[in-house]
């Protein structure tokens, strides 16, 4: 019989990915969260038994392994009950790195586009037909799933810097596609950081090999001490591989070609928006020329890519207006998707509701934030999600907009009353943008529901 594994806060991005890929290769799952949700459900239909709530009476001797993430305090209920039974604990980074061993290890990292780099070279590898294992810290709608068992021999894996995850991993392959200060809870300053990341890079062997974007600040810094080759990609000269003639396209994104030295090698047209795209799209090139497939082929597989959700995700249209949900709570990252929704939609007006995703970072990053909007035409910014975190009082999202020069950006506090507002304003042709990691998608959601009555 295979073993029994529980994992604490199952519905979760990470251990879900997880639940998935054991459910698959026949474990026992069971697990725990605090609410129900479509993954909790997706997890259920799969053979997982979840319990929604945490409660000491869910665990029992028969569980081999209990698994738990970051967010799980030592106060846990379930986690004291594993510690009671003598069962064996488990972290998200250690279990990973066996679930790795004897696989070719794909590990993206990177502070920003590592959920949509993961998942293009997931999908790729996908319809080339290599049966990857996977596990991305995001939902690919055209593969249904944000993780999966394949037969090949290749592990592709989100590689989360947060709580020093990736630290546990075991890559022969490593992606690095930005490295910038973030994270101020686990990493008090920039140098902490950059550490981290050049620990992850020097898990890769001698024998294996390190990508990096080239364009991209502190990846130079982070891969330059690596045992293994590197290699650069990107839109500027000097890149081992380089996206020339990068044009808008009819689809939504771009097209380009593809140079590697200085040889052209591929036509990419994309689907999904943005520049940075672009650069993830590349580095899933790199990793299928280290895979020895076709490059054509793996240009047409990204062609065919339509995104994660939560990242630049069309929610609807009604009434001439588009609704837009993206993942973004970095002002690096909110920039790069105004960026692309302004590149996507033209002189279209677009209105851009943040919320920003704790106190630590919104503190740290407080001037970044007021002024990463400058390709939206209104601002909205709603309060912080604190997530893990207790306010101390140290700042709000007063604070993002009293530093802001944009010509019409406000402050509204509750996500009803953001949405109220919006939608009293909106005309035909406008463009809603919602932005953040927390519950901030729902104003889109509301606004959707709204204008279809």
């Amino acid at each position: 019989m295979m073993p029994n594994v529980h994992l604490i806060g199952i519905g979760g991005a990470g251990l879900s990915a997880i639940a998935t890929v054991l459910l698959q290769q026949g474990y026992q799952v069971s697990g725990s969260d605090l609410q129900a949700s479509t993954t909790t459900a997706r997890l259920e239909a799969l053979g997982a038994t979840v319990y929604i709530g945490q409660r000491a009476e869910n665990l029992s001797p028969a569980i081999d392994t209990v698994i738990v993430s970051s967010a799980v305090s030592t106060t846990n209920p379930e986690l004291q009950a594993a510690r009671q039974l003598g069962l064996t604990v488990c972290k998200r980074d250690q279990w990973l790195g066996q679930m790795m061993a004897g696989y070719e290890g794909i590990a993206v990292a990177g502070t920003h586009g590592k959920t949509t780099t993961t998942a293009m070279t997931a999908f790729m590898l996908e319809r080339l037909g290599q049966n990857p294992t996977y596990i991305v810290g995001g939902f690919i709608p055209q593969l249904d799933r944000n993780a999966a068992a394949g037969t090949g021999r290749a592990f592709v894996i989100e590689a989360d810097e947060y709580d020093h995850m990736f630290l546990g991993l075991r890559p022969t392959v490593a992606v690095v596609t930005i490295v910038e200060w973030d994270h101020p809870d686990i990493f008090p300053t920039p140098e902490r950081l950059y550490q981290a990341f050049t620990d992850f890079v020097q898990l890769v062997p001698a024998d294996g090999l390190v990508i990096g974007c080239g364009d991209a600040s502190g990846v130079d810094l982070v891969t330059r001490p690596a045992r293994a080759q590197v290699v650069t990609y990107g839109l500027q000269t000097g890149n081992d591989w380089q996206a020339v003639e990068v044009t808008p396209n009819d689809r939504g994104g771009s097209d380009f070609g593809v140079m590697r030295a200085g040889e052209w090698v591929a036509t990419v047209s994309l689907a999904v928006p943005g520049v940075h795209n672009v650069q993830n799209a590349l580095a899933a090139l790199v990793v299928a020329s280290h895979q020895q497939l076709a490059l054509p082929a793996a240009a047409a597989a990204l062609g065919e890519f339509q995104g994660t959700s939560r990242r630049f995700e069309l929610k609807g249209e009604v009434n001439g207006v588009t609704v837009i949900d993206d993942y973004a709570h970095h002002p690096t990252e909110i920039r790069a998707t105004l960026a692309a929704a302004r590149t996507r939609f033209g002189a279209r007006p677009i209105w851009a509701v943040l919320q920003p995703h704790t106190f630590s970072r919104t503190l740290t990053l407080l001037t970044d934030f007021a002024n990463a909007f400058a390709d939206a035409d209104h601002v909205i910014v709603v309060d912080i999600f604190p997530s893990r975190e207790q306010d101390q009082g140290l700042v709000s999202s007063r604070d993002i907009v009293s530093r802001m020069t944009h010509p019409d950006a406000q402050y509204i506090g509750p996500l009803a009353e953001a949405a109220a507002m919006v939608i009293a304003n909106l005309a035909p042709g406008d463009v809603l943008l919602t932005l953040g990691a927390g519950d901030g998608y729902k104003v889109g959601e509301w606004v959707l529901d709204k204008l279809s009555t």
